[in-house]
């Protein structure tokens, strides 16, 4: 069997990233169209709204993704053991895409090591969604992904302060 050399160069290019995340990404590069936009349905209605113990409505502004129409907000809670519990609260009824990268990325990068979350980057949404997204689309997906690294990079610096 000859691998597709573009697909192995995204998923090569991304061994830093959550392990859960390499796998959905690679479980959805391997199917049709047809079958991806089935599996992408079945991680929308995955999601969960944030739970109210996290956050309630209205969402805080600093927790607002950017350049995302969806009202996408993102919360990370510390674990014990280093790690972090992410939600993500999307406001727009609409907002299919957004609901399926939050499923993911809260299944998939909750309790990971956050030097593999701080990995994150424009080419696990590629894996996700494929290259054909609108550009509001993909800006707000890559807001979701900003607020995601950005707390697992400012717990590592907090860390390495202490230590």
């Amino acid at each position: 069997m000859i691998e597709d050399p573009e697909r192995a160069a995204r998923t090569s290019a991304a061994p830093d990233i959550p392990a859960p995340l390499r796998g959905v990404i690679a479980e959805l590069e391997s199917l049709d169209r047809p079958r991806r936009m089935e599996a992408l349905l079945a991680w929308a209605d995955q999601y969960e709204p944030v739970p109210p113990e996290v956050a309630r409505l209205p969402f805080p502004e600093e927790n607002r993704a950017p350049h995302c129409e969806s009202d996408a907000y993102v919360f990370a809670k510390d674990r014990a053991d280093g790690t972090l519990d992410f939600y993500v609260g999307v406001e727009s009824p609409h907002a299919l895409s957004a609901r399926v990268w939050a499923a993911i990325l809260v299944r998939t990068c909750s309790g990971q090591p956050l030097e593999q979350v701080a990995q994150l980057s424009e080419e696990a949404i590629y894996g996700v969604f494929g290259r054909d997204l609108s550009m509001g689309k993909e800006q707000g997906l890559l807001g979701i992904s900003e607020l995601v690294t950005h707390a697992a990079r400012s717990r590592l610096a907090r860390r390495a302060r202490k230590g």
